[in-house]
């Protein structure tokens, strides 16, 4: 699990790893941070405290949408595209303009993290079925730990980044986007 591979790698650079030590996040399968995120912005954002969310499956159910409402109105549109079928769809989507999502996570693997090809599969080459919903019963037992409160983090914040809100952390850290002048040459991919 890349989560528990990341912790690992904190723990080695920040302390020794303890039994007890590893936490997973917020969130129903030990894909992205999507919950985590959505949960957190509505608290930020709007001052609403969300304790669970529902995921609406659109066209399958590896492509689903999350949102917060209030008085009939959307404020948060968040989408979860696994596998490379919902992203290229996703790509096509954003090109024409139709894409109105405030974040969206994107894994490679259709079902997300546990069915990556890097996962046991059975000998013809497929999913174990029994072997996925036991990963995903062991996943749900580890004890969630907010990435705001893990001390690891925040001594990764202090020694490393000089602090949560330093010059280093936000090089570091965050991004910004613009458009990029479309070219056209023999290597572009066509989406």
């Amino acid at each position: 699990f890349f989560l528990i591979y990341l912790t690992s790698a904190l723990f080695l650079r920040f302390g020794e790893v303890k039994e007890g030590d590893v936490v997973r996040h917020d969130g129903k399968t030990s894909d992205g941070y999507l919950e985590h995120i959505f949960k957190h912005a509505a608290k930020e954002l709007f001052g609403m405290d969300v304790k669970e969310i529902t995921y609406k499956a659109l066209k399958n159910k590896d492509f689903q949408e999350v949102t917060l409402e209030k008085d009939g109105e959307t404020l948060l549109r968040f989408a979860a595209a696994y596998g490379f079928r919902n992203i290229q769809n996703m790509v096509l989507k954003m090109k024409k303009g139709k894409f109105s999502y405030h974040f969206v996570e994107v894994l490679a693997c259709p079902g997300g993290c546990l069915n990556g090809k890097g996962q046991a599969q059975a000998e013809d080459g497929k999913p174990d079925k029994a072997l996925l919903n036991r990963m995903a019963e062991v996943y749900t037992a580890i004890p969630v730990r907010l990435p705001e409160t893990n001390a690891q983090v925040q001594k990764m914040y202090q020694d490393w980044l000089e602090g949560v809100d330093s010059k280093k952390a936000q090089e570091t850290l965050h991004t910004k986007y613009s458009a990029v002048n479309q070219t056209s040459n023999n290597l572009d991919i066509k989406w």
